[in-house]
């Protein structure tokens, strides 16, 4: 058995690799960015008008002059407007090429107009105003999202301005999610006295379809031929295999000895931790297997902490990032394994994360996790933990 730091170095030392694809910008929202994006020319790419008013010389009014003479319009999208008279202005509109010859922007709030003549009401204005100067946000061909990027609505806005319409994206593997045990019914009948509905496999889909990621589902029953054969056929097939149930020390817990069987390499089997402790971790040439214990909590808290951060460096980023909350409460906790305890989070007036235990009856009790938020990861080697102290957390909501 070994401890949660060492597994996680053997996990991440094992990383999956699936290549880049291209896809459509609008459909890219939640990938993980392959290339490098500069601009193709200057943003913005000229002197934008960002209030509807007039524009004028700042010259001019620094003189004394208050009323101008209304020399043409400019809309959003028109070829760039000229001033052509001294003295006079141009009405402008939100979006507009600033017109040669002027330098300012007066709202059409501060204003009158009559007679195609604008009058200005201030005694002070600011030379440059309201205008939103040429490759003042960032030069042409300067570099604007970096690779291993996760493609947020901000990324696809910008991917548009810079005309990225289709865009290299890391490749999502091929996955497939696998229930064990006979006890397992379908959500939709009525199990008998002996059964149970199956829900690991649905909380496990769910989670890979929040990453981006489809994958087909299967069910084993305890029938250690039938277990074999459809592995082989599956580990050949996906680049990933996660299972949950049947690699504990039960009489019927035939995962381990088929995987040996079929030349599969344990990397790990067993971590210091509660829940989650039996869960195994191998692979088979280019197949990645996580085999999660098949008590929900266990599973769940185990593809959170430890698959989620698994794909995301194999992908090249990290999709999900520690924070760290402070215990309002103290916590009692007696084996010497890292504990995963479920937490409700808040946040104090002055802006501290505060986590609050969930404590439920055990990893069968997944009614539990709907009443926290995340889980926090308490270091072996201690049997109290005290309010106030401060740990990692990963939320699941």
């Amino acid at each position: 058995m070994i401890d949660v730091k060492e597994a996680l170095e053997i996990i991440n030392h094992n990383l999956g690799s699936f290549g880049t694809e291209i896809v459509p910008l609008s459909k890219s929202i939640g990938r993980i960015l392959k290339e490098e994006w500069r601009t193709d020319r200057d943003l913005p790419p000229y002197h934008r008008v960002t209030m509807d008013g007039i524009a004028i010389s700042y010259e001019d009014f620094a003189k004394g002059q208050r009323t101008f003479e209304i020399e043409g319009v400019a809309a959003a999208g028109d070829p760039q407007k000229e001033k052509k008279k001294d003295g006079c202005c141009h009405e402008v509109m939100t979006g507009a090429i600033l017109p040669l010859g002027c330098d300012t922007i007066i709202r059409y709030e501060d204003l009158s107009i009559e007679d195609s003549q604008a009058s200005i009401n201030l005694d002070v204005i600011t030379k440059e105003q309201n205008v939103h100067f040429k490759g003042s946000d960032r030069s042409m061909g300067e570099l604007v999202a970096k690779e291993n990027t996760i493609i947020s609505s901000a990324e696809i806005g910008l991917g548009a301005s810079i005309g990225k319409s289709m865009v290299v994206v890391a490749k999502l593997p091929t996955a497939i999610v696998i229930s064990t045990g006979n006890e397992l019914v379908d959500i939709d009948q009525s199990p008998l006295a002996h059964q149970i509905r199956k829900s690991n496999i649905y909380r496990i889909s769910t989670v890979l379809n929040s990453l981006g990621m489809s994958c087909d589902e299967a069910h084993l029953d305890d029938v250690k031929e039938v277990i074999k054969e459809k592995m082989q056929d599956y580990l050949e097939k996906y680049d990933i295999v996660l299972l949950s149930g049947g690699v504990s020390k039960g009489k019927f817990d035939f995962l381990p000895a088929v995987l040996d069987e079929l030349g599969a390499e344990k990397l790990f089997h067993k971590i210091a931790q509660r829940p989650g402790k039996p869960f195994w971790f191998g692979k088979r040439n280019n197949c990645t297997i996580f085999a999660f214990p098949g008590n929900p909590v266990s599973s769940f808290i185990c593809m959170h902490r430890y698959f989620v951060e698994w794909l995301g460096n194999s992908l090249g980023t990290s999709i999900r990032r520690p924070m760290y909350a402070r215990l309002t409460d103290e916590v009692h906790f007696k084996p010497d394994l890292t504990y995963f305890l479920e937490v409700k989070i808040s946040s104090s007036p002055n802006g501290e994360v505060l986590a609050t235990p969930q404590k439920g009856n055990g990893s069968g009790d997944l009614a539990n996790l709907v009443e926290a938020d995340a889980i926090i990861q308490l270091p072996r080697g201690k049997n109290i933990y005290e309010k106030g102290e401060v740990h990692p957390i990963y939320f699941y909501k």
